[in-house]
């Protein structure tokens, strides 16, 4: 007879979860920097009770979505496709077309999206994902702390 470890594998469950809300500021943060930092963040891996298949992450904010910053030419070469269904209807858009119209947070959206989970799972984490062009957001009642970004 072996005696029972007392080491378990600690899987969370969803009502072990205690979320927080962060703030992150992406006025001359670079694009991928800020993205993998905040993925990390959304998919909860910053935690100690991390489990793949259970959303454990945070809230997190993005403002000054239009500030951030894309090295090399990726501003005036890096495109973005999307397709309406119908054929022969691709269209495409510039980052720097992104950035200066009024979808400016898609550059952050589609950068973050991209490093979580292609599945129900990611989807879900996406939303706990809120970005604003401008310095202000609404989620002052959450009392959001501060995540900073290493440049």
């Amino acid at each position: 007879m072996s005696a029972v470890s007392h080491r378990a594998t600690r899987s969370a469950r969803p009502e072990d979860i205690q979320r927080c809300w962060y703030v992150v500021d992406a006025a001359d943060a670079t694009l991928g920097r800020l993205a993998t930092k905040v993925a990390m963040v959304l998919r909860g891996k910053h935690k100690a009770l991390f489990t793949p298949h259970v959303d454990t992450g945070d809230f997190v904010i993005v403002v000054n979505a239009e500030k951030v910053k894309l090295t090399g030419r990726k501003r005036e070469q890096k495109t973005y496709y999307s397709h309406s269904g119908y054929v022969g209807s691709v269209s495409s858009v510039t980052a720097d077309k992104l950035l200066d119209g009024p979808h400016a947070d898609r550059v952050v959206r589609n950068a973050v999206r991209g490093m979580l989970p292609k599945n129900s799972l990611g989807r879900q984490m996406l939303r706990k994902l809120k970005i604003h062009t401008g310095p202000e957001h609404p989620h002052a009642a959450q009392q959001p702390e501060v995540l900073e970004i290493g440049s």
